[in-house]
């Protein structure tokens, strides 16, 4: 009740609650729900949880059915470790975004220089149909089309996650409007060096997917011993949850996994920032 009070707010939240409870019963006087109407509630409350909640929606059912506290503990205690690494892909995501969207910007200006118009006046409708420039936009195009100083804009847009290719259109801005080198000629060798770049990242991710997913594998055998003891008709939660010898064994386990997942994201980590 009072979780779907927190979710849905109100009376709105209990009443919802009273729906799931009730099974398909009448509630309030209103038309009996059905079993699909019961389906599309919880379908829509699960909708507004991410992830690292249902690490606490695991807890809670360990600690009902292994009448123990410490599931419901360990089940908080992994929600804001979750997080993190949800919002981490989020961030990683959104720079190979933005990576690929100076990507496209340098090629984009190429075109246009190879076309006839000025470096100002094609750094416009370049970063507009790229949007490689990211928040700091407006500013870039500003200075280009006011006369300020576009490699100052530049460097200063690079300090975005997954922009740092623009410090090489910065540089490649400078030589050509100071020495009059062939600003396209500089494009499509910076576009052709981030390419590389990126498709070498790619490269390694694939090369280290089969990696994570053997750790999250091997993460997960655990789990999959306890259903098993408990399909065989022993109690593994009452063993692990109320015995001094469980405790240790679940403590010891514990550490070890930890540990494991820690020195794989180690490994990994160090693989990319090597090849980077």
């Amino acid at each position: 009740m009072s979780a779907a009070w927190l979710v849905g707010g109100g009376r709105a939240g209990a009443r919802r609650a009273r729906l799931l409870l009730a099974g398909g019963g009448v509630v309030g006087g209103g038309a009996p729900p059905g079993r699909s109407a019961v389906l599309q509630e919880w379908k829509r409350i699960a909708g507004r949880l991410h992830g690292e909640w249902w690490a606490l929606v695991a807890g809670v059912l360990l600690a009902v059915l292994g009448a123990s506290v410490l599931p419901l503990v360990a089940g908080a205690a992994a929600v804001p470790v979750l997080r993190r690494l949800r919002l981490a892909a989020l961030r990683r995501r959104e720079r190979d975004r933005r990576g690929d969207a100076v990507i496209a910007l340098c090629g984009s200006l190429a075109g246009e220089v190879r076309a006839g118009r000025q470096p100002g006046e094609a750094l416009l409708p370049a970063a507009r149909d790229s949007g490689g420039l990211g928040d700091a936009q407006a500013t870039v195009l500003a200075a280009a089309r006011f006369g300020g100083d576009v490699p100052g804009a530049l460097a200063a847009a690079a300090r975005q996650p997954g922009a740092e290719g623009l410090r090489g259109l910065a540089a490649c801005w400078r030589v050509a409007v100071d020495q009059g080198a062939g600003l396209a000629d500089g494009l499509d060798r910076l576009e052709a060096a981030l390419r590389t770049e990126r498709d070498q990242r790619n490269d390694l991710r694939a090369q280290l997917a089969g990696a994570r997913a053997t750790a999250v594998l091997l993460a997960g055998l655990p789990v999959l011993g306890l259903a098993l003891g408990a399909a065989l008709g022993a109690d593994p939660l009452h063993i692990l949850l109320h015995t001094p010898a469980g405790l240790g064994c679940l403590a010891a386990g514990a550490v070890l996994e930890g540990l494991g997942l820690w020195w794989v994201r180690h490994i990994m980590r160090g693989a990319q920032e090597r090849t980077a």
